[in-house]
C-alpha cells in the first residue's frame, strides 16, 4: 500500500476513555502516521472520503464497517477482533460479528491462538500483531516492606477484578503480600464492591483510574502483576508488564497463553482463588519461582517491541496493496 493514504480508524471507545480499545487505537494512529499515512480516529465512520478503514471491534463497530464497505467496496478494510468479539459476541451476536469478519479484507488479532476460536473460513484473513510497550527507564526497585502485587485493569465482569484481593485473604496471617489495584470501576456497583473489599481486607488497595505514568510507577515498586481475566483478546497490560520486567501471574485463558506460551509457569485456573493464593505465596517465599517467571517473561519480550509492531503494520498494509 502506498504511503500518504487517508485512513479512518474507528474505535467504540470515546476520546476521553482510557480503556484498551482506545489505547490501541491511539498507538496504531501513531504507528500509521510514522509510516506516512493520515489517520482520523473516531467512534464511528460517517461517510468521510478515505482510502482505507481500520475498525477496532467487529461487533461494536459493525455499523461503521457496513457503511464503509457499501461506499468503498474495493478499498482496504481491516478489522481488529477484540476479546469480546472472539469469546462473547461470536456466540451472542454471531450474524453481526461474522458479517464484519466476512466484509474485512484482513482480520487483526493480538495473540497467536485466535485461529482456534474462529470459523475456518476466516483463517486466511488472520494476522497476528502483538501490542508493543516500552521498557522502564531504570531498573525496578520492588518494595522491601511489603510484597506488592499489582492489578492493572478496569473493574468489570470480564476482568474478574477482585480475584487477587480474594486470594490475598487466604494467605497466612504473617504474609506481607499487598494487592495494589489501578483501574476505573465500570459502574457504581463495582465501585461499591471494591470499597467494601478494602474495608474488609487490609491487603487490598484500590486506587481507581490511573494515567500511564502512574501504572509505570507501580510497575517499578511491584514484585509481580496479576491478570485474572476470564476473557482477553490479548491484554496490552501484559505486554507492558513484560516490557517493564515485571513477572506475571495470569489466568490460563487463551488470550494470555497465546502471549506467554503453553509452558509458562505462572498460570492458574480461571476463577480459582485458592490456586491464585498459592501463586502469591510462592511469589513471596519461593525465589526460584519468581526467577523462573522473570526468565520466561524476558524470553517473550521481543514480541512486544515497538519496532516489531510497526513492521507488522507495514507488512500488512503492503499485502493489501
Amino acid at each position: 500500500m502506498r504511503t500518504g493514504l487517508k485512513i479512518s480508524l474507528v474505535t467504540p471507545a470515546g476520546k476521553q476513555s482510557r480503556d484498551g480499545n482506545r489505547r490501541t487505537a491511539v498507538r496504531w494512529q501513531d504507528i500509521l502516521r510514522r509510516l506516512g499515512h493520515e489517520v482520523i480516529v473516531a467512534t464511528e465512520y460517517e461517510n468521510e472520503s478515505v482510502d482505507a478503514m481500520i475498525a477496532v471491534h467487529a461487533w461494536r463497530s459493525a455499523g461503521s464497517i457496513i457503511r464503509f464497505h457499501e461506499r468503498y467496496p474495493d478499498r482496504p478494510l481491516i478489522v481488529l477482533l477484540a476479546g469480546t468479539d472472539i469469546y462473547k459476541f461470536q456466540r451472542s451476536h454471531p450474524d453481526e460479528t461474522h458479517r464484519s469478519m466476512e466484509l474485512a479484507d484482513a482480520l487483526v488479532c493480538l495473540h497467536g491462538l485466535v485461529h482456534r476460536e474462529i470459523p475456518d473460513r476466516f483463517h486466511e484473513k488472520l494476522h497476528v500483531i502483538h501490542q508493543s510497550a516500552l521498557p522502564l527507564n531504570r531498573t525496578r526497585r520492588p518494595s522491601r516492606r511489603t510484597v506488592d502485587i499489582c492489578v492493572i485493569g478496569h473493574l468489570r465482569d470480564e476482568k474478574d477484578p477482585l480475584r487477587a484481593a480474594e486470594a490475598a485473604r487466604l494467605l497466612p496471617s504473617d504474609s506481607r503480600v499487598r494487592i495494589v489495584h489501578l483501574g476505573k470501576a465500570h459502574d457504581g456497583n463495582w465501585a461499591e464492591r471494591a470499597r467494601q473489599e478494602m474495608a474488609a481486607n487490609l491487603r487490598y488497595d484500590w486506587r481507581g483510574e490511573a494515567q500511564g505514568w502512574q501504572v509505570r510507577r507501580l510497575f517499578d515498586s511491584s514484585h509481580a502483576m496479576v491478570l485474572s481475566s476470564i476473557m482477553e483478546g490479548g491484554a496490552n497490560v501484559l505486554s507492558e508488564a513484560v516490557a517493564a520486567d515485571v513477572p506475571v501471574i495470569a489466568s490460563d485463558i487463551s488470550g494470555s497463553v497465546g502471549l506467554l506460551g503453553d509452558d509458562y509457569a505462572g498460570f492458574f485456573p480461571v476463577g480459582d482463588t485458592a490456586a491464585l493464593a498459592a501463586c502469591l505465596d510462592r511469589v513471596e517465599h519461593d525465589r526460584n519461582f519468581l526467577k523462573t517467571l522473570t526468565r520466561q517473561c524476558r524470553a517473550r519480550a521481543d514480541l512486544f517491541k515497538p519496532e516489531r509492531e510497526e513492521a507488522a503494520w507495514r507488512d500488512l498494509l503492503h499485502i493489501l496493496g
